[in-house]
């Protein structure tokens, strides 16, 4: 049976449809799990969304995805992701990059392995762990699935651990379904998005609440691109929602990270109106598609996401070396 980490995934389900002369009639239906509860899931197909209640489920399971993307295409997405998301501190190992930002992140603390490092494998994992040891960190590497299999199997045999999934996903700009029909007009659900140059001091003080503090290279993560959007949504003169959007990758990509809405807020659409002011402006700024990061056990966002029409293009696993 499937699990909430199954959520963002494609699957097939066989449900019970009906009975015939006493026997159950079946019928398959495949897509992406967008949404599953004690009581339903909920898929998208190529026909739309189709709810199906547990107790009419007879068999479901993950299958893989209809065409896996390129080594070059997680690459070059890798490459964007990074100059959205730039850390302070920085070195090479051939083509693989080495990252910190005083340990604000896991993303901008890791080594990213995509390339040649220019050196045997365990000679560039042993380089990395040195490099890490001299600025006091904790050794992390970013290692994207498939692509990067190989550095997780050397990292596997040294004893390195494993951080939860996260799916990287992309959609075609304009993102889908802008404004729901049903969604609020009045009270929070009509409060507006206002898109800055430089994130507000309230701003920065909702990110370093859902990061755990916000150091010096913190700022540099967030505000050091060329291209970069911070959204604020007030009401009653407190921010309540927030967003960060950036356009990287010689142009291309929209990246979307630190979407958040206060929980006093939830449930108002917010979130929603967030992600699309800022895919607005990536578009008129000349971004083609958008990308975001998410923990593949984050059920809600996922299905939020899934509803705008992203997919997932690859995961990573945040390898951690043993202490």
């Amino acid at each position: 049976m499937l699990r909430q980490q199954d959520v963002g995934h494609r699957i097939v389900v066989r449900r019970i449809v009906g009975i015939r002369e006493g026997r159950p009639l079946f019928s398959d239906a495949l897509g992406e799990l967008v949404e599953l509860s004690e009581t339903h899931l909920t898929l998208a197909t190529a026909q739309g969304q189709l709810r199906v209640p547990v107790a009419q489920v007879h068999r479901a399971k993950r299958v893989p995805p209809t065409r896996r993307p390129t080594a070059a295409a997680v690459v070059a997405l890798e490459r964007a992701a990074d100059e959205a998301w730039p850390a302070p501190t920085r070195g090479r190992l051939g083509d693989w990059l080495l990252r910190s930002a005083e340990g604000w992140t896991g993303r901008a603390n890791s080594a990213l392995p995509i390339g040649d490092p220019d050196r045997p494998l365990a000679a560039a994992v042993d380089a990395v762990e040195r490099w890490y040891a001299e600025l006091g960190q904790p050794a992390l590497i970013n290692t994207p699935l498939p692509l990067a299999a190989p550095v997780g199997a050397e990292l596997d045999a040294r004893g390195w651990g494993s951080r939860p999934p996260t799916l990287v996903q992309t959609a075609p700009l304009p993102l889908l379904a802008p404004t729901p029909a049903n969604a609020p007009t009045g009270g929070w659900g009509g409060a507006g998005v206002e898109l800055a140059t430089a994130p507000s001091d309230e701003w920065l003080a909702i990110a370093a609440g859902r990061k755990g503090g916000l150091p010096d290279a913190a700022r540099h993560v967030l505000t050091a691109v060329d291209q970069v959007r911070f959204a604020h949504v007030y009401a009653d003169d407190a921010l309540v929602a927030v967003g960060r959007g950036t356009v990287t990758g010689q142009g291309r990509w929209l990246g979307l990270s630190l979407i958040e809405v206060l929980p006093s807020a939830r449930r108002q659409g917010l979130a929603r109106r967030v992600i699309n002011e800022l895919a607005a402006w990536g578009g008129t700024s000349g971004a083609t598609h958008a990308f975001l990061q998410v923990e593949q056990r984050n059920a809600a966002a996922v299905a939020l996401y899934q509803r705008l029409g992203f997919t997932t293009h690859h995961t990573y696993l945040t390898r951690v070396a043993p202490n």
